[in-house]
């Protein structure tokens, strides 16, 4: 059974930071495109941040230079540093493991975590 537990969330000030992390079980972990995707109230879901299998790294424009993604194969863990953050980055953050080859974050064969809070606020 596959499962996807992320961690980390919380409330944090503007320019305050955030460590993510979705822990993965049931899959072979090094083999997975690893992505963080959120959704914020009344908006799509939306990718923010993707590692492939080999480490090649994607983000989306409004997070450049403010997120890190990482993965530890040895600890079947994805990790998102979140740094700079802004109330804009509200949201519920979901982890995606996809086993399709190369930037195939979100793909119909993906499994998705439940999601962890992130709250941006004074």
């Amino acid at each position: 059974q596959v499962q996807l537990v992320e961690s980390g969330g919380g409330l944090v000030q503007p320019g305050g930071s955030l460590r993510l992390s979705c822990a993965a079980s049931g899959i072979v972990f090094a083999m997975y495109a690893m992505g963080w995707y959120r959704q914020a109230p009344g908006k799509q879901r939306e990718l923010v941040a993707g590692i492939t299998s080999s480490g090649s790294t994607w983000y989306r424009d409004s997070v450049k230079g403010r997120f890190t993604i990482s993965r530890d194969n040895a600890k079947n863990t994805l990790y998102l540093q979140m740094n700079s953050l802004k109330p804009e980055d509200t949201a519920v953050y979901y982890c995606n493991a996809s086993p399709a080859p190369g930037r195939s974050w979100g793909a119909s064969t993906s499994y998705w975590g439940q999601g962890t809070q992130v709250t941006v606020s004074t």
